[in-house]
């Protein structure tokens, strides 16, 4: 049986922590920014946990 590979697009927009969670970037922060608040802003530079019901199927393409 060959090799599962790593989904490339999945392996650049996530990262695992240390204790498994994984992490992941917001969206919304490449345009139209000139609409957004600079708080709106400031809470899109952060990253965030990816939510538990779609934890199983990120991982699937990590190869986890």
């Amino acid at each position: 049986m060959p090799k599962m590979k790593t989904n490339s697009s999945a392996k650049k927009r996530l990262t695992v922590t240390g204790s498994g969670k994984i992490k992941r970037s917001h969206s919304g922060k490449r345009h139209l920014l000139r609409k957004k608040s600079k708080k709106a802003k400031l809470a899109l530079r952060h990253t965030a946990i990816v939510d538990v019901a779609d934890t199983p199927r990120m991982k699937k393409l990590l190869c986890i």
